[in-house]
């Protein structure tokens, strides 16, 4: 399920961001507890918390790391997970695809389907 645009654009405007958000998507700290939003631009990876209480309120910026920064892997077992920022998140399986997406755009470009329109 996507991230709903109310809850991108209150990412947008707690961040600052006028450029476009490449990828979002919420994750928890691995057992439960905090609540994480990880917006991807062209040119960071800024890591939101929620706190426990709400999922799609930005708290605090728990940290800005540069675009090139990988994400994954994600183990898949028994639930979706990774570590990042020697932290270990857990998420949506849904949210699996995300994540392969934003790192294939930076260390695998040629593993990204190619544009069906170039022209557009």
């Amino acid at each position: 399920m996507p991230v709903p645009r109310p809850l991108r654009e209150r990412c947008r405007e707690f961040l600052g961001i006028d450029g476009e958000i490449r990828y979002i998507f919420p994750a928890m700290v691995y057992g439960g507890g905090a609540g994480f939003i990880f917006v991807i631009t062209d040119e960071q990876i800024a890591v939101i918390s929620t706190g426990a209480m709400s999922r799609s309120t930005p708290k605090t910026v728990w940290g800005s790391y540069p675009r090139g920064t990988r994400l994954g892997p994600v183990e898949t077992s028994p639930g979706a997970a990774f570590e990042f920022a020697g932290a270990v998140f857990e998420m949506d399986d849904e949210y699996i695809a995300v994540v392969n997406a934003a790192d294939a755009e930076i260390f695998d470009r040629d593993s990204l389907p190619k544009d069906p329109l170039p022209d557009l």
